[in-house]
């Protein structure tokens, strides 16, 4: 037996040999001119590439098919995808407006959890964008519910039902558009616990059926365009708007959402108050031996920050001080937060370690606010911060600092399975 004894033989080699191409064009893009040309960020560029290869037909074969249902973890510490929220685990799976779904478990205790129906795509799922984000992403919000608004026993468990009549004391609705559920929860402290979930079609009564020549050839097409966009839309889809960032403007915040308590409006409430959160960026540029100090008043609200690399990957929040929240920050007697983007550790307890990238980006995110701080930025030299910091700024000293990093990493483990 030998290739071209089934008919189908020749469609399926030529389906894979054009995903293999895609992937091949998409290695060409890793230069892209705004990839700074160091050994550090072109090797990122392509473990990019293959985070993202490792589950493209987890998305587009593997979990593809709506009458069995099955969720997946889209980024983690080894998966890196679309300006993702270091404290954030994100999930999805996909679904259809004609099943009935029950998504059981435990609520956790994240600081906020979110899960949202998703309908067809569209470029203005996000707000004002001129194109549709690549997948997994770009799909419009129908409904949504908050940790807040979930009814759960005492022991945090929970019953949510998706789609069809209404039931029980959860329920989301569908639309013959809708295309998946997204599932978010935001951790503030360490010791928060996250969610356990299962999910299933309630009148499932059989196997799942093998996949199809006709699924095969489409998950191959899929998963070749969506490693390609993954790198072709960051950082562009991002900065064409304007909105979240501007890309003109180095070593500080000047996207339109840095605007104080950006009013809600009838667009904004249909897209991103649903999402509960308000992005505002930075793109950021130093040498080695330079260091910037990120400062704002500290407020009574629920704040996140992740440093990136310029594809919009999280940098590596499993080992490394890349992300802050409020409960893991601390505040100088005047008031003031102050953090200190640089390679090496200042000593300062507010690091953020830039893994020694010449450049990246900073995404602070608002949740459950318009609210945006005054976020101001200094350059320095970084050895002379101590001339620009307070002489009462917080320090940690090696046994601080490794005991930071150590609850760091066992909270993360917690999260996933790593």
């Amino acid at each position: 037996m030998a290739y071209g004894d089934a008919p189908v033989d020749r469609d399926l080699k030529e389906a894979w040999i054009g995903f293999c191409d895609r992937l091949k064009s998409a290695a060409d893009l890793v230069f892209k001119d705004i990839n700074p040309p160091t050994a550090l960020q072109r090797v990122d560029g392509f473990r990019y590439l293959t985070q993202n290869l490792s589950q493209a037909f987890d998305l587009a074969l593997e979990t593809r098919d709506t009458r069995y249902p099955a969720l997946h973890v889209f980024c983690s510490p080894t998966r890196k995808l679309g300006s993702d929220n270091a404290d954030c685990i994100y999930m999805q799976a996909w679904i259809d407006g004609q099943s009935v779904y029950r998504l059981s478990g435990r609520k956790g205790t994240a600081r906020m959890w979110n899960v949202a129906v998703q309908g067809p795509r569209s470029s203005t799922a996000y707000g004002t964008e001129s194109r549709i984000l690549h997948e997994p992403f770009g799909d419009t919000p129908e409904a949504n519910l908050f940790g807040h608004e979930l009814n759960t026993n005492w022991d945090g468990s929970f019953e949510l039902y998706i789609g069809g009549e209404k039931r029980g004391q959860n329920w989301l609705p569908t639309t013959p558009g809708t295309r998946k559920l997204f599932l978010r929860q935001y951790f503030d402290r360490w010791d928060e616990e996250a969610a356990g979930y299962r999910i299933e079609r309630v009148d499932m009564d059989g196997p799942r059926p093998m996949p199809t020549v006709e699924q095969m050839l489409e998950a191959m097409r899929w998963a070749g365009t969506f490693v390609y966009e993954a790198v072709e839309f960051w950082p562009e889809w991002v900065w064409e708007s304007g909105d979240q960032v501007d890309p003109e403007a180095l070593n500080r915040f000047a996207g339109q959402n840095i605007a104080r308590d950006k009013p809600w409006t009838a667009e904004t409430e249909a897209q991103d108050v649903r999402r509960g959160r308000l992005i505002t960026m930075m793109r950021w540029a130093l040498q080695p031996d330079e260091a910037l100090i990120l400062e704002f008043d500290a407020y009574d609200g629920f704040w996140m920050i992740t440093s990136e690399a310029l594809f919009g990957n999280s940098m590596d929040y499993l080992y490394r001080h890349v992300s802050y929240t409020p409960s893991r920050t601390s505040v100088d007697p005047d008031g003031k937060i102050r953090l200190v983007l640089t390679a090496n550790d200042p000593g300062y307890s507010n690091w953020i370690d830039n893994q020694g990238y010449t450049s990246g980006v900073l995404t602070f995110r608002n949740i459950h606010s318009r609210h945006v701080p005054e976020l101001g930025t200094t350059v320095v030299q970084a050895a002379d911060l101590a001339r620009h910091m307070p002489r009462d700024s917080r320090m940690s000293g090696p046994e601080e600092r490794t005991a930071e990093l150590r609850a760091r990493f066992d909270a993360i483990r917690r999260r996933y399975p790593v």
